[in-house]
């Protein structure tokens, strides 16, 4: 397993409070298994007001086929793409 580890922008759109569908290194990217909700991980942090980070761990498979599994955080703002494993 390949591990990549670069930041790019990141739009995540749920569907009833999971992840469905996401846009991320310039591909539109479609979850294809269920996801698992990542909380209190080795990555979790607090933030202001007492809340960690929180996150998800899916596979993604994009218009071309290619399928990679992330790992994605939320901050107080904005989605970002942790790990991406192919």
């Amino acid at each position: 397993m390949n591990d990549t580890a670069v930041e790019h922008n990141v739009t995540l759109w749920m569907a009833n409070d999971i992840p469905a569908r996401m846009y991320y290194a310039g591909r539109r990217w479609r979850v294809s298994d269920t996801p698992t909700r990542l909380r209190e991980s080795i990555w979790a942090a607090p933030l202001h007001g007492g809340r960690s980070l929180y996150g998800w761990r899916f596979q993604a498979t994009d218009d071309d086929g290619t399928s990679f599994v992330f790992d994605v955080f939320r901050t107080e703002n904005d989605w970002h793409v942790h790990r991406a494993y192919t």
